[in-house]
């Protein structure tokens, strides 16, 4: 009978265990070869992705927030470029819209009422692209809390920032900036939940 003690599991076995193959600590823009150039492409990319989704908008009756796909584009880019790739993402967003790039919501630039929503967008990034890292994008339940977090950031900023720019009370921000996009909210959240786990199935099979 042999005495000699069992190797001990290194942390990166059991990170790459526990993720299927692909260790924690790791996002999809991380299996691209990495360079400069790259993670420079990766945030263009992600202000382009979110400028690009903000087009797809439409109005709600009685509020000056439109439905647009901005905040899935914001949250996606956070989760798959990490919390430093993905705050130069949004930021580079905003302040290019800021500076005149008609690609907020509806082809509009510069600070509007929905401008908190935007703000709240970078902060969101920031925060899922941290869960991320952490592995809360690797299954469906995780990714659907970690799209949750984010949401629920994005309106922690937008509502009070819509309250203050136009004037509302709390209640009425709150029916007009937060109420008719839960619904629509609910399904951003449902398609990550089978985009990204599926994203990372597919990586861990190459």
């Amino acid at each position: 009978m042999s005495t000699a003690a069992a190797t001990p599991a290194l942390p990166q076995e059991l990170d790459s265990a526990r993720s299927g193959g692909t260790p924690i600590g790791q996002v999809l823009a991380d299996l691209l070869p990495a360079s400069r150039v790259r993670d420079a492409a990766l945030v263009l990319g992600g202000a382009a992705l979110t400028g690009l989704a903000a087009q797809i908008s439409v109005p709600v009756p009685g509020s000056p927030v439109p439905v647009t796909g901005q905040t899935f584009a914001a949250l996606l880019v956070g989760t798959s470029l990490g919390a430093g790739r993905g705050f130069l993402a949004l930021a580079l967003y905003a302040v290019a819209g800021i500076a005149g790039v008609p690609w907020f919501a509806q082809g509009t630039s510069g600070f509007l009422p929905s401008f908190g929503y935007i703000l709240g967008m970078i902060l969101a990034s920031t925060v899922v692209g941290a869960l991320a890292r952490r592995g809360a994008d690797r299954s469906v339940l995780r990714t659907a809390g970690t799209m949750l977090v984010g949401e629920a950031i994005i309106y922690a900023v937008g509502v009070p920032y819509l309250a203050l720019a136009t004037g509302m009370s709390a209640t009425a921000a709150i029916a007009a900036g937060l109420t008719p996009f839960l619904i629509g909210d609910a399904l951003k959240a449902a398609l990550a939940m089978g985009a990204l786990p599926t994203a990372w199935k597919f990586a861990n099979k190459r």
